[in-house]
C-alpha cells in the first residue's frame, strides 16, 4: 500500500499471538542476546527471526544442525 505521494506504508506490527512454550537454558540466553544486539524484545526478536527465517538462515546448516538437534534430543530429555 501506498501514500498519495508514492511512498510506502509501513506494515503494522501488532504482537497478536501469545504463546507458552519452553526453552532451553542455551536458547533463551541466545535469544536475549540478539534480541539486546538488535534494541528489541523478546518477542519482536522471534517475529523477526521468524518473519524472515528463509533470508535469515541457510538451508543446508539449517537442515545438517536440525539433524544434531534432533539426534542428541532423546539424551537431552534424560
Amino acid at each position: 500500500m501506498e501514500t498519495p505521494g508514492g511512498m510506502a506504508l509501513a506494515k503494522r506490527f501488532r504482537l497478536t499471538r501469545r504463546l507458552h512454550m519452553g526453552m532451553t537454558e542455551d536458547g533463551f540466553r541466545r535469544l536475549r542476546r540478539f534480541a539486546a544486539e538488535a534494541d528489541l524484545q523478546e518477542g519482536e526478536a522471534l517475529s523477526f527471526l521468524f518473519e524472515n527465517f528463509d533470508s535469515v538462515t541457510d538451508n543446508e546448516t539449517l537442515v545438517h544442525r536440525l539433524r544434531l538437534f534432533q539426534a542428541e534430543l532423546p539424551d537431552r530429555k534424560r
